[in-house]
């Protein structure tokens, strides 16, 4: 059976010119070096090499299996050095479920730089798992989870990264737009539109309209951001946001953001983690990134 130290071997005798340099490179005796060429010639049934004096010259047998090793080691090697980047956790591929959907353009602002810092690291984002994050992160389909709703679970840690507040988005010509804030009966008189969620699952209807028995005149789902506040610059409805992405495309749409209620929705968004993985350095260092990253 060829092995890898038999390819080593010859390539060393090759590289060295003689015997004895091969296997002072390689840091064994002469004899046990030619025990192990013997061992495999024996195996093999034909010899690999014939000395001449001091010299070594390889057979037809030896200079094809040379062959193979100048072929086979590097990559070996390369091998060796990737998995010991994995072992190092300075190589993978990182795959971030997204629960939240506003946070995409966020989160392009924080993979920018990652990839920079983390040349060897792959980043996925996986928009499917937006409606079953938990699951997806137990069951090793992701790593990470951006969601501003966590649920606290054995074997998971979430870990805070900015806080935001929840805003009711309007343009800038709308006759609500001249509000400090809005009431959840005001909020019943338009078309709201919103992100294709459940509206158990959405905050204005959770934290602001179900609590005061209000509906929306009209709810039209819209999956893209850019597409839903053009709806709105346009006076179609209206949409609740977070402020920092409102704040954001408002330097382009004539749209402006309006605090619901008096006291205002006020969320955090979070990065859920298996406990397996929270020392992953460059998972930790991911987090880190978008922590800084408003």
């Amino acid at each position: 059976m060829i092995e890898r130290t038999h390819l080593t071997i010859l390539r060393a005798i090759d590289q060295e010119g003689s015997l004895t340099k091969a296997a002072q490179t390689l840091c064994l005796t002469q004899s046990a070096l030619s025990h192990t060429i013997k061992k495999l010639e024996h195996q093999s049934g034909t010899a690999l090499w014939i000395k001449e004096g001091r010299q070594i010259r390889l057979t037809q047998a030896g200079q094809y299996l040379l062959a193979v090793a100048n072929r086979l080691l590097p990559q070996l090697e390369h091998a060796d050095s990737v998995i010991a980047q994995y072992a190092k956790g300075e190589k993978g591929a990182l795959r971030i479920g997204m629960e939240c959907h506003p946070c995409y353009r966020w989160l392009l602002k924080v993979v920018s730089p990652f990839l920079a810092d983390w040349p060897g690291v792959d980043v996925d984002v996986k928009q499917k798992f937006q409606f079953g994050g938990m699951a997806a992160l137990y069951s090793y389909d992701i790593d990470i989870l951006v969601t501003p709703d966590p649920l606290q679970k054995i074997g998971v840690v979430f870990e805070p990264v900015f806080d935001y507040e929840q805003v009711l988005v309007v343009a800038t010509a709308h006759p609500l737009a001249r509000l400090k804030n809005v009431s959840a009966q005001q909020v019943c008189e338009e078309t709201l539109y919103s992100y294709p969620v459940e509206p158990e699952r959405l905050d204005i209807y959770t934290q602001f309209l179900t609590p005061a028995q209000c509906t929306p005149k009209k709810h039209k789902t819209v999956e893209d951001t850019e597409i839903m506040l053009q709806m709105v610059a346009a006076q179609r409805g209206v949409a609740a946001l977070p402020r920092w992405l409102v704040d954001d495309y408002a330097q382009t749409l004539p749209i402006r953001a309006i605090r619901l209620g008096e006291l205002g929705i006020h969320k955090s968004i979070y990065l859920g983690i298996r406990e397996d993985n929270e020392t992953l350095p460059y998972l930790k260092a991911f987090v880190q990134q978008a922590k800084k990253t408003l």
